[in-house]
């Protein structure tokens, strides 16, 4: 069975930093694309970050960058969402998705993933 699974959410003080997890089983994520989506209360699911099968290519949205950084490792077919200086705006169910689709990094985030994770709550609160 082909799954995803999130780990490492969690309760956050604003300016504190999270390790995200999206471990694959069942298959490797050697050909897939990997994207970390969230999704707030009452608002639509965003594109956070994404990266391309080899890692060599990544994308993020304007909100995050500079403080979140994607990585995959596709020996131990895991990607990881490091995000830090997080801020109350960022509170969200976070899921990572997986596509054998192939674009442009700058699309990366905006084409149909085929695989979803079961999701992971990051809440970031004083």
């Amino acid at each position: 069975q082909l799954q995803l699974v999130e780990s490492g959410g969690g309760l956050v003080q604003p300016g504190g930093s999270l390790r995200l997890s999206c471990a694959a089983s069942g298959f490797s994520l050697d050909y897939y694309t990997i994207g970390w989506f969230r999704q707030a209360p009452g608002k639509e699911r965003e594109g956070v970050s994404c990266i391309n099968s080899s890692g060599a290519r990544t994308v993020y949205a304007d909100s995050v960058k500079g403080r979140f950084t994607i990585s995959k490792d596709n020996a131990k077919a895991t990607v990881y969402l490091q995000m830090d200086s997080l801020k109350p705006e960022d509170t969200a169910v976070y899921y990572c998705a997986a596509t054998e689709l192939v674009t442009s990094p700058d699309f990366m985030c905006m084409i149909e993933y085929e695989l979803w994770g079961q999701g992971t709550q990051v809440t970031v609160s004083s």
